[in-house]
């Protein structure tokens, strides 16, 4: 099956890292690291733009699977959270089908189904720059009641140690 579906969402500017826009609330390092953008999250939609670098790519140099399932984890997270940003919200369970290779710029949509008090039922549908359907997800979240922000200096590296000595982790 050679599927084309085209976006009903125009998507114009790219300007803001996710992070820089403030759309959780909160700095998540990895989702700065792979450089999401966030275009929209309100109504029970989103909509997440990611051009891979070098770096996120896998040997078949399209982007790593696991780039695309962290896309639309979070395209399917600022779904849920679109209708009560004042939550928080954990990803319970996810599942994901790669329909083709995952290249040039992405487009994830995030869309919440349905909802109870503290549950999410979402999906996610990535789309590659010819409007051709790359993969699809669908998930379970949910919502928890955000903490206040604390900043914390790292744990020192712990040493595992039993009575014959260190503990080989490699």
């Amino acid at each position: 099956m050679n599927e084309t579906i085209k976006s009903e969402v125009i998507v114009d500017n790219f300007e803001k890292p996710i992070d820089e826009l403030n759309g959780f609330g909160i700095l998540i390092p990895f989702v700065k690291e792979l450089g999401f953008v966030l275009n929209f999250y309100e109504s029970g939609k989103s909509q997440i733009t990611y051009s891979p670098k070098p770096q996120h790519l896998n040997s078949f140099q399209v982007a790593h699977g696991g780039a695309v399932m962290t896309l639309m984890d979070v395209s399917m997270a600022t779904a849920a959270r679109s209708v009560d940003k004042s939550l928080g919200i954990v990803t319970i369970e996810m599942k994901t089908s790669f329909l083709r290779p995952s290249t040039g710029r992405l487009i994830a949509m995030g869309e919440l189904i349905h909802r109870t008090k503290t549950t999410a039922f979402v999906e996610s549908k990535i789309m590659n720059e010819l409007g051709e359907l790359c993969a699809h997800s669908t998930g379970t979240f949910r919502y928890v009641q955000r903490k206040p922000a604390e900043v914390k200096a790292p744990a020192p590296e712990k040493q595992h140690f039993n009575s014959d000595g260190p503990i080989a982790t490699d």
